[in-house]
Formats: C-alpha cells, structure tokens, sequence
C-alpha cells in the first residue's frame, strides 16, 4: 500500500458516491452504532422535525412513546390544539439544548431553575412554553398542576424510554437578565408578558456554550436511565426570523451549521449518543432544494419518506431486517391534525413586515 486512500471504498469519493449516484441513488449515508428494534420504546423531543421521526416510526409499526396522552374522552382534532400527542410530553418545542436542560432539571429537581409566570387579562401562561394551552390557564395554580402532570411524564419518558430522539432546532433565544432563564419565544411575541428591553435579552448561542449545555442535558439523562441511548438529528427547516441583526438567510447558515457542529463532537465522545444525517439529506445541494415546499422552509411529504427511507434501509444494512412482533397492547401514535407540524417559531413570521 502505497498510501491509505487506496484502501478506502467507493463511499469515500465523491464522483462514485454522489455524482454518479444522483439524489435517488445515494446509499449508505448512514452507519448506525446501534440498532433501533420495532420493540424499543422510542421518545421524540426537540425541533418540530421531531414530529416528522416520530410518526413516521409509528408508521413502520415502531414503538413511539407517548408519556403523557391525552385524556380518553379528548378527540384527536382537540389533543392536537392543546398539544397533546406532538411530541412524547406537552412541552411544546424544544429547540435549543438549554431549554432541554431547563426541563429536565426542573423534573428531576437537579439544580436550580428560576420560577417565572406570566399574566395576561386574568389568564396565565408558562413561559417555558406559552402556547401550549390556547387562551391560557385560568389560574396560577392550574398551570402548576399542568407543568407537574409534565414533569412527571419527562421523569416517565426519561426513565423507561430505550431511545431518546432529539432534534437541534436553533441557536437564537432570548433570556430572563436577571434570572437567566430562558424563554420559549420572546416575550411580547405571545400573549402573556410585554417586552422589557431591560430585562429581556437575546443570546445566540456558540459552540462551547450550546455544547456544555447539550451535554450537561445528556448526562443528566444518562444518570437517570444508564441504559439510555440517544439520537440526535438537526432540524433543516431554516429560521422564520432572525433578531441577530444578519439576513435571515445567512443567520440560518450560522445556526444550523453551529448546532451541526455540537452533533458532530458530542456523537465522536459518547459511545451511547448517536446522529443521523436527515438535516443533510434534505438541505445537500446534490437534492436541489427539492424537498422544500413553495415557501422553502417546510418540508415536503416526499423529503420526509426519503429521510427516512435512509433511516430505515442504513438500519437494515447494518444489522439486518427487523423481526416485527405483535403487540399485546395498542400502541401509541402521533395526533396528526391535517399533516401540520407544531412549530412555535413560525409565530414570528406574522411580524414581517
């Protein structure tokens, strides 16, 4: 051997593994570290591109984990408006590590997080996550008992769950100054706080600090449930708005690409952690912007099958078929109301101008 490319397979080059092979003929982009079994409970929190993976697991006749269903006698089309069956808990979105962190400290009581409550009109709102319940709680203490019956269902999917799906939305957030408690959205943009320049602050995270933060998450998770495996998977829908002061377009490249990086090292350390390239497979330029709708932010039904038309097939190449097996109980399944994806952040767009 003269030198170490001539042992490497066609999948290291490009004119074999891409050029030649077109969008469509792309194979292999996927090597798994572990198997993911029809059997293992599956949990999905984050972005709402996580809405994609966990109805298309569910789909497959996988196991989706829905820790905190909605009560039997709601209908599907009202579980959807007050967010029930979304995600595996009514948290909302969760698009930065930070506010995963938030959460799971609050529901598991390790360390610190600041108490904050808004008020609008005689309703009340949890700034973790303003919109889950549409035209607000009608009491302080309503709301508490809400975010407890969520705390619990976090503890639940944390502790039983086998995979834990999280997919990195955004490095743009805006913070309490002088609790440092982050925000859902920024206030004034929802009902239930006005915004206070002095008080309110936007952070976009970097590397060092969204990483500390993402493995602070996961490391808390793993304390929990030493079994735990993780996928992380970064969301390719681009911002709806940017309040860094760049193009929007631009901010999204800086944010994606931030967070891409955070996947990348932390899957290289943690034996348990693992990522999954759909935010390449939809945003590679090899696809042509293809899958993206007329707006060129949502995704398309035929994005969303190739993604996981990737996820399913790098599975069986690498470990096989799966054995589908019965279930004694029914399962759970995403609510899918019109084929809408929950995606708070869009709420911003109604501020263009």
């Amino acid at each position: 051997m003269s030198n170490p490319y001539e042992t490497l397979g066609p999948e290291a080059y490009w004119r074999p593994a891409v050029a030649a092979a077109g969008p469509f003929g792309l194979t292999g982009l996927w090597s798994p570290k572990y198997r993911v079994r029809p059997q293992d409970r599956i949990v999905t929190a984050g972005s709402c591109f996580a809405q994609h993976i966990g109805r298309a697991l569910s789909e497959r006749g996988f196991q989706w984990y829905d820790a905190e269903p909605a009560p039997p006698f709601v209908q599907d089309d009202e579980a959807w408006r007050y967010n029930y069956g979304i995600f595996s808990f009514r948290t909302g979105n969760i698009y930065t590590p930070k506010m995963l962190l938030q959460w799971l400290r609050l529901a598991f009581d390790a360390g610190e997080v600041p108490d904050e409550i808004w008020e609008e009109d005689g309703r009340f709102y949890d700034p973790l996550r303003p919109v889950i319940e549409p035209g607000g709680f009608a009491s302080e203490d309503e709301l508490r008992a809400a975010r407890a019956a969520t705390l619990a269902a976090i503890r639940d999917a944390v502790q039983r769950a086998h995979i834990f799906v999280f997919t990195l939305g955004l490095t743009e957030s805006w913070e309490n100054s002088e609790t440092g408690l982050q925000y859902a959205l920024c206030p004034g943009t929802v009902k239930g706080a006005r915004f206070d320049p002095e008080r309110h602050v936007f952070r976009n995270g970097g590397f060092r600090s969204l990483y500390k933060e993402l493995q602070a998450a996961l490391r808390l998770m793993r304390q929990k449930n030493k079994n735990l495996r993780v996928l992380l998977t970064v969301s390719p829908v681009p911002l709806t708005a940017t309040a860094s002061g760049q193009h929007v377009l631009n901010a999204t490249s800086y944010s994606k690409s931030t967070l891409r990086a955070v996947a990348g090292q932390i899957t290289a350390e943690y034996r348990f952690i693992d990522y999954f390239p759909s935010y390449e497979i939809i945003t590679h330029p090899v696809f042509r912007g293809m899958f993206y709708g007329p707006n060129m932010r949502s995704v398309e039904k035929a994005g969303v099958d190739t993604v996981m038309g990737h996820f399913f097939a790098d599975q069986a190449r690498v470990f096989g078929a799966p054995k589908m097996t019965k279930r004694k109980r029914k399962a759970s399944k995403p609510v899918i109301q019109d084929d809408e994806l929950k995606c708070e952040e869009e709420l911003l767009g109604a501020f263009a101008k």
